[in-house]
């Protein structure tokens, strides 16, 4: 017989996971709610820790609600459905800050609001696995604690033509042969929506015929444009007409488009994104004369913005590639004047390659889960003099933002500001900006 005990939820951390503390030690229990008393089952037990699922809800805190989406007991896409959505982002900016404290062991001297965003139907990126049970085909998200794949017909967390899209795209490659289909990618841009099959083997004139009609059906049902992309191996191409539109989102505050291929990095929420992008603007202030950096740029989501407000920008990137697109959507904007961008590699940077991009007034950081580590470590090795004056910290990980706030401070930097975005309505990832001052 399992075992199985009583605790009482004292906290929620950066997993979305209620803290209780059991014999001196944390436990962390899968979808328990500050304020509850639970009776929990042991899933994994550490020296330091346990890990935890509830058996029964004891006590329930004012903020559970019921699962709106049929799924969410098995699917992985969500993990905060049983959570009222204000207190959702109140419980991330109570994980971060937690982070702060315990691993940077600084904190902002002023609490920002949460940028809340939309609780449903934000998401306008997504990919889907495929996968054959008895030769019918599975097409959805993976499932929570396995490597199964849920199969969905619909999800509340995507644009409607999206959700709706999924049946009638199931059921084409369904027709197709068993194996061929690896999954796909929905994004919808300002103009259109973009379809990628990824798929191994060849797609035959029968099944690009099918495509083609489906699109035309989805186009009817949705309202919206829609173009096709075949994804196999590492090469996407798009398999459209040349006339269809480009597919791009847009920055309507700063009049940009930025156009993008379905295997670039995009923010999956465009509506929380420009929120985001008008909180760095701000806190940057980019003024004409002055020469910002940009690191870890991308497709140039904050370099272009930037530029538009006519500051010079240079964007580093790791991958050439993806400067090149930078540089594209510069000149497709008409700031190639302002805005360049180049290669280098963020996670080997030191005093003396710092010293090759020259002398920045500020510096915007969007760095992935890792962070930006090697590149505040290498400030150490600046003189005072050669410090940028503001730098803003756009971070997808509380952990390490936590870990280089502390390097920032150390070094001289004052903490001025910080705070939580919902991007990820729904789930506990905690997307988060900080602003620093040189002191």
């Amino acid at each position: 017989m399992e075992q199985r005990f009583i605790a009482q939820i004292v906290d929620w951390n950066q997993e979305g996971r209620g803290v209780a503390r059991v014999d001196g030690k944390a436990v962390f229990i899968d979808e328990a709610l500050p304020g509850e008393v639970v009776e929990w089952q042991p899933v994994r037990v550490k020296k330091s820790y346990s890990e935890g699922r509830i058996s029964r809800v004891l006590m329930s805190a004012d903020a559970r609600v019921q699962p709106p989406c049929k799924y969410y007991v098995h699917c992985g896409g969500c993990n905060s459905q049983h959570i009222e959505f204000t207190t959702q982002v109140a419980l991330k900016q109570r994980a971060w800050l937690n982070q702060m404290r315990r691993l940077g062991k600084v904190l902002p001297d002023e609490l920002m609001p949460p940028i809340y965003g939309l609780p449903w139907h934000y998401r306008e990126r997504v990919r889907l696995r495929a996968v054959y049970e008895d030769g019918r085909l599975m097409l959805g998200f993976q499932a929570r604690r396995s490597h199964a794949i849920v199969d969905i017909d619909g999800c509340l967390v995507l644009p409607v033509e999206l959700s709706e899209a999924l049946n009638p795209i199931k059921a084409l490659l369904q027709s197709w042969p068993v194996g061929c289909v690896q999954g796909i990618m929905l994004h919808r841009g300002n103009k259109v929506i973009a379809l990628t099959l990824q798929v191994c083997g060849e797609v035959n004139q029968t099944m690009r015929r099918q495509v083609d009609s489906l699109l035309v059906r989805l186009q009817q049902q949705s309202g919206c444009l829609w173009q096709w992309w075949l994804q196999t191996g590492r090469t996407t191409t798009l398999q459209s007409a040349s006339v269809t539109p480009v597919l791009a989102y847009d920055l309507p505050e700063y009049q940009l488009e930025i156009p993008y291929q379905p295997e670039d990095f995009t923010q999956v929420n465009q509506a929380t994104n420009e929120l985001m992008i008008q909180r760095a603007m701000q806190w940057l202030q980019p003024q004409a004369g002055e020469r910002i950096i940009d690191w870890f740029c991308g497709l140039g989501n904050f370099s272009l913005p930037i530029a538009r407000m006519q500051a010079e920008v240079v964007g580093v990137e790791g991958m050439e590639a993806m400067c090149q697109r930078a540089r594209g959507n510069a000149q497709y904007n008409g700031l190639a004047q302002l805005a360049r961008f180049q290669q280098a590699d963020l996670f080997a940077m030191s005093g003396q390659r710092l010293r090759r991009f020259g002398y920045a007034h500020k510096w915007l950081l969007d760095p992935p889960r890792a962070g930006a580590q090697a590149l505040i470590l290498a400030l150490s090795e600046l003189e005072d003099r050669q410090m940028p004056s503001r730098i803003v910290y756009v971070s997808c990980d509380p952990a390490t933002l936590a870990r280089d706030a502390g390097l920032l401070v150390k070094r001289g930097y004052f903490y001025r500001a910080g705070g939580i975005m919902n991007l990820f309505a729904q789930t506990a990832h905690v997307e988060s900006m900080a602003v620093f001052d040189w002191r």
